[in-house]
């Protein structure tokens, strides 16, 4: 399955080349070190992907070398810490989920970065869409119809998800709390067996990224009750949101993937390798791919992911000190 899936990625990143000149200039001229794009995860995820046909679209912008360097480890903050110890010279950026760099300085007692000292933003690359499902064979077919199922049987309110101290954990507290059941967050070690249990009927209800289990819902493995955020989904328009099935908990649960480098990288560099970025991820076929892999690429400005931070800080901050919850890494 994994090979099968890297030959997929293969034939879309192909296709992606194929598409014709990027749009994006490069941003240092030839003879320059390599644009390394760092991502805290192992080949073949979401990020990997958009980082990948990223670096392809720099390429045929005329920058000789854009490297994909994978350091996964720690949540992430192994390729983090990296990126903050690189030279600000704009060669070196870190592709990001928003989750470490809103939630981890809240649940973490240490951390050996600080965002807004360490970091520039660069751009705002795509949206994470992610979705509340069951199985199949569930006899709960809506989130309506899981509420009062949960509510008649509060002993089996586990929720699977893939990680702890995530927005889909504090979502799901946050649910708890609406409904009135204790809904018991279980981690597991990543998406494939999140979806193992909930098509064997093993835990009632799930939250991931859409991506994870959009082909599974299609094939009728996986049955999407809701997804989360404050409008639906253009790949699964006949689901609702949460909020429309009387959940608030999810409206700020999507994720996002943005770019940042060294804090003292200058000015006209940020500028450049905003440009660039921003004009790769706008490429109709680069939107085509992130469609494919669950992803909804953006291309917006540095301030932008700013905006976010800052946004997302003040939504989720209450509600984390509410929760009482501290990473044990």
């Amino acid at each position: 399955m994994r090979r099968f899936r890297r030959f997929l990625l293969a034939a879309a990143l192909a296709s992606v080349a194929a598409a014709g000149p990027a749009a994006a200039q490069a941003v240092n001229p030839a003879g320059a070190q390599p644009l390394r794009l760092v991502v805290g995860f192992p080949p073949g995820g979401a990020l990997d992907t958009l980082a990948r046909a990223l670096a392809e679209q720099l390429r045929l912008g005329g920058e000789e070398q854009v490297l994909v360097e994978n350091r996964p480890g720690a949540s992430t903050r192994i390729s983090i810490e990296h990126v903050k110890r690189a030279a600000p010279n704009g060669r070196t950026v870190l592709l990001s989920s928003n989750a470490p760099l809103i939630l981890f300085p809240m649940t973490y007692r240490q951390l050996a970065y600080d965002v807004d000292r360490d970091f520039i933003p660069v751009a705002h690359l795509a949206e994470v869409p992610t979705v509340i499902s069951a199985g199949a064979d569930r006899p709960y077919k809506t989130l309506q119809e899981y509420v009062r199922w949960v509510r008649a049987n509060p002993a089996q309110g586990s929720v699977g998800l893939t990680n702890l101290g995530g927005f889909l954990h504090f979502a799901t507290l946050g649910m708890a709390k609406s409904v009135g059941v204790e809904l018991k967050p279980v981690a597991y070690k990543g998406g494939a067996p999140l979806v193992a249990d909930l098509v064997g009927g093993h835990v009632p209800l799930s939250t991931d990224a859409m991506g994870s289990q959009l082909e599974l819902h299609r094939a009728g493995k996986v049955r999407i009750l809701a997804v989360s955020g404050t409008r639906r989904n253009a790949l699964l328009p006949d689901v609702p949101t949460a909020r429309e099935a009387g959940i608030d908990a999810f409206d700020h649960a999507n994720a996002s993937f943005s770019a940042f480098v060294p804090a003292g990288t200058p000015p006209d560099v940020v500028q450049a390798l905003e440009r660039a970025f921003v004009a790769a991820m706008q490429r109709p076929e680069v939107k085509a791919l992130m469609a494919r892999t669950g992803l909804e690429a953006t291309g917006l400005p540095g301030a932008t992911v700013s905006r976010v931070l800052a946004t997302e800080r003040n939504f989720w901050r209450p509600l984390v000190q509410a929760s009482g919850f501290r990473s044990e890494e």
